[in-house]
């Protein structure tokens, strides 16, 4: 319920006034995009709970049953504004010159342009199935829209086919632009492109009236990868993505328009249970409103105007990114800083003549991955690159097995094996020697190495030559390469198990420090909370006198405000232009604060099924800097949205305050920084 709560928070973006029209229906996108997995790891986990029969009492929330059925219910709620701010947004495209048509709103001109488009490009991707032909049903793809056709005779409306054809979506453009009055940018969809060419489709039948009618399933996908011991993992990593198209189905959405007679058929050949058949609109797979194409430099206006990523004010003075850090720690903020950095720290590793080895972890990489190519470029130079690439980052799995046999296919040392334990840790570990003595700095980040998702995702990366810091760095290495259980470390936060003990110790901590009276605090940012360990700590430290202010972008299992248990916690939650990932923890410790940036959420997933690093960051300069980063998260009174027991996603109410826009400011206080200025939030 919290996630769709987060998923109502997506939407609100596409319904907010203020922000560019295009930008709006990129998040409709976002919103679909995000629901089709919350169904096919959520749901599908969830539905499988109810199948097993799993008693409440195991299960954290109460009945699976009851908790489907008001998942169910508020999905359905939430789809119905979903189509309803659809329409609304396309309406307001129109009058800004932007206009979708479907098929029986061509004029003359349109229609003879989609004829032609019909007959060379779409028909030769359509391969009908006549229904009445083949036993049982076509088997439904996960998360592919199907048009299911009606063909009739209009004088004998009893004589009827059904036909199934798949929307080649996958290889032809959803959107296609078509000629209209000049001034104007006219739209149409391919699902309509195809609606309008079924005469020529069916002529060979005796047919002439016909109407289609999209339909699109929604399967478990929530990858099986579980050890083995008579299989290797990449065979069973490879198997699970083959399983994932054939997964029992969890939803099966509709065109509301369909005639029963013809909903019937589809369901009852498919064996559908009633309540994973929802009614929704003409369109599914909305996400492709993500990928809507740029209509041209006119509509400018309709997009945001993301400035270009800063320079760092101390890297900007050097030559040498091993030189930097040798001299002081380094603190990136994506994407209002160049993640081109990261790509030069490794492109200098390859070339310098006193590196010996780069290790690396791996679990999302760009298309075009410049990390790769600076890697390999390494072990072309004589370079020891070991690299774990990690297999299950969801839905990146076959695009990691390719980049895993690229790097191994140059000569890396690439690490995939570890059954029970996800690789999540953004790790990069470089060696030098020098007059036989070895010298080495780390990379700790909160997000993927990755040039695209570190223009469009908040994230940190600490860059550091302390040896207690590397030296530990070196440890988490050494436990992926050799699988033994890992060092006890002094400084990194390392999950599973130490992570989640040194939480519980350092919030027992201020727990202590507000009974003795002292100023006590846990401010964290995160992109979800849900570890019951952990909510029930927080709790306590709040009613302890602790002050605890969160601000969580997506799940939050801990509910602020409730009387009697957690007045003195405040979660706020930021949707923009930008994804909030980054994951800072911060403790007073006596006003001597504790600051850890990191890769995991306080979520059981990240304490405990998977191997996550947090870094501390001494230099007080860096301190102050997250301090002050936090600070602008806090006083956010433009996006920030209220989580409270309610998950009414409430604005946050700025009163007579000047505006603060988290993003906007944040970006303003580097800029200040690098232009010399006091950088004052």
């Amino acid at each position: 319920m919290s996630w769709l709560s987060f998923n109502d928070r997506i939407m609100q973006e596409a319904e907010d006034a203020t922000v560019p029209l295009l930008e709006r229906l990129r998040f409709l996108g976002i919103y679909s995009s995000n629901l089709d997995e919350f169904y096919s790891v959520r749901v599908a986990k969830l539905k499988r709970r109810i199948a097993a029969g799993e008693k409440p009492e195991t299960f954290l929330g109460g009945k699976p049953k009851k908790i489907y059925r008001k998942v169910m219910a508020k999905a359905k709620d939430l789809g119905a504004e979903f189509d309803s701010s659809l329409d609304r947004l396309l309406e307001e495209l129109r009058g800004e010159g932007i206009i979708f048509v479907n098929e029986n709103e061509l004029d003359e001109q349109q229609a003879r342009f989609l004829d032609g488009y019909f007959k060379q490009t779409v028909r030769p991707r359509l391969v009908p199935v006549m229904l009445d032909n083949v036993e049982g049903f076509p088997f439904l793809h996960n998360l592919v829209v199907y048009l299911a056709v009606i063909l009739e005779k209009k004088d004998y409306p009893s004589d009827r086919k059904y036909a199934l054809l798949e929307v080649p979506a996958d290889v032809l453009p959803r959107f296609v632009r078509i000629p209209g009055r000049e001034g104007k940018t006219y739209v149409t969809i391919l699902d309509d492109i195809i609606r309008h060419g079924l005469g020529d489709l069916f002529s060979m039948f005796d047919y002439d009236a016909f109407s289609a009618y999209s339909i699109k399933m929604t399967r478990d996908s929530d990858l099986d990868m579980e050890a083995d011991i008579t299989t290797a993992f990449l065979e069973r990593a490879l198997h699970s993505l083959k399983t994932r198209e054939h997964g029992d189905p969890v939803r099966f959405v509709y065109d509301r328009e369909m005639p029963e007679d013809l909903l019937s058929y589809i369901v009852a050949k498919n064996g559908l249970a009633p309540d994973i058949v929802i009614a929704g609109s003409r369109y599914h797979n909305s996400r492709d409103l993500m990928d809507y194409p740029d209509p041209g430099a006119r509509y400018a206006r309709l997009r945001y105007s993301n400035p270009e990523p800063l320079e760092h004010p101390v890297l900007r003075k050097y030559t040498s990114m091993l030189e930097a850090l040798a001299d002081q720690d380094i603190l990136l903020h994506y994407p209002y800083q160049s993640f081109q950095y990261t790509v030069d720290l490794l492109r200098e590793a390859a070339v310098d003549e006193h590196v010996t080895s780069i290790k690396m972890t791996l679990y999302r990489v760009a298309d075009e991955s410049e990390i790769v190519n600076a890697l390999t470029g390494a072990i072309r130079n004589g370079k020891k690159v070991t690299v774990f690439v990690e297999i299950r980052a969801s839905f990146d799995e076959a695009a990691n097995i390719n980049w895993m046999d690229k790097l191994a296919g140059e000569g890396a040392r690439v690490i995939r094996e570890l059954p029970e334990l996800k690789v999540h840790s953004k790790l990069i570990l470089i060696t030098r020697k020098k007059r036989g003595e070895s010298e080495r700095y780390a990379c700790i980040g909160s997000g993927n190495f990755s040039e695209s998702i570190a223009r469009i995702y908040t994230d940190h990366a600490l860059f550091t030559s302390d040896p207690a810091i590397t030296g530990e760095v070196r440890g988490v290495f050494k436990s992926l390469e050799d699988g033994k259980k890992k060092p006890k470390y002094k400084h990194l936060l390392v999950s599973p198990g130490e992570m989640e003990k040194k939480l519980m110790q350092l919030i027992d901590k201020e727990i202590a420090n507000a009974g003795d009276g002292k100023n006590a605090y846990i401010y964290a940012k995160l992109n979800g909370l849900s570890c019951q360990r952990v909510v029930d700590s927080l709790y306590e430290a709040g009613q302890a006198g602790v002050k605890v202010k969160m601000v969580i972008r997506g799940v939050c299992c801990l509910l602020p405000g409730v009387e009697g248990l957690s007045e003195n916690i405040e979660v706020l939650s930021i949707v923009d232009k930008y994804l909030e990932h980054s994951r800072i923890y911060i403790f007073c410790n006596d006003n001597d604060p504790l600051i850890y940036i990191s890769s995991a959420d306080w979520m059981h997933r990240n304490l405990e099924k998977r191997i996550e690093v947090g870094a501390p960051v001494y230099d007080d300069a860096l301190k102050r800097e997250l301090l002050d980063y936090m600070d602008v998260q806090f006083e956010d009174n433009v996006k920030a949205r209220v989580i409270n027991a309610a998950q009414d996603n409430a604005e946050r109410n700025g009163g007579g305050t000047r505006k603060v826009r988290a993003q906007t400011d944040i970006y303003k206080y580097l800029r200040d920084k690098l232009r010399g200025g006091e950088g004052d939030p």
